[in-house]
């Protein structure tokens, strides 16, 4: 578990503005279950979306998602796998493929997280953000993702990834607006299914 608690350049646990929120998250908690929900419902709620805000700068290292208080799924679930972590709460991130309009090509990733929790395991979360039409909660051992999977080349990516993809990073430190970013979303191939 440790690499799923461990500090990166993207996940910087060890900042201060990050640990000075987690610390104040924990404390408003009543054990682990609870300050895992109020770390995700902070990100989900507090943090805008990019795209759906249309805000500037692009994030996408944990502490700068909380300094600017926007970035894209894949940098909110930065934050929240570093407010997590710095809780002493196992955390990684996951992906979903899904079509970009509402279906077939282009496909973009969709980034989220899923976190360890003690009487559940691991456990999926989506703190993209609601708006109509999306609605993800923290439900355990239920999944409320914020999208579904609705065709066959679309995919929830089974891994747990203690680090970003590097084509994440690459779309969100590439381009400094959040509509070349829209424009650019990373993707990944994928194998047919069998």
């Amino acid at each position: 578990m440790h690499r799923y608690l461990a500090a990166s350049s993207y996940i910087d646990v060890d900042h201060p503005e990050i640990q000075q929120l987690a610390r104040r998250l924990a404390s408003e908690s009543e054990g682990k279950l609870d300050c895992a929900r109020r770390c995700f419902e902070f990100v989900r709620d507090q943090i805008r979306h990019s795209s759906d805000y249309r805000l500037n700068p692009v994030t996408c290292k944990a502490s700068d998602v909380l300094r600017h208080r926007t970035g894209y799924c894949y940098a909110k679930s930065h934050l929240l796998a570093a407010l997590l972590r710095a809780n002493g709460i196992p955390a990684g991130l996951c992906y979903q493929r899904l079509a970009v309009g509402d279906s077939g090509a282009p496909y973009c990733l969709h980034g989220l997280n899923a976190v360890y929790l003690q009487d559940f395991g691991w456990y999926r979360i989506d703190a993209r953000g609601n708006k109509p039409g999306v609605a993800a909660q923290f439900m355990p051992p239920q999944e409320a993702l914020a999208f579904a999977i609705r065709e066959a080349a679309e995919r929830d990516l089974p891994e747990i990834w203690a680090e970003p993809l590097a084509v994440v990073v690459e779309a969100l430190t590439r381009y400094p607006t959040y509509d070349q970013v829209l424009a650019k979303l990373p993707d990944i191939e994928l194998l047919p299914r069998l």
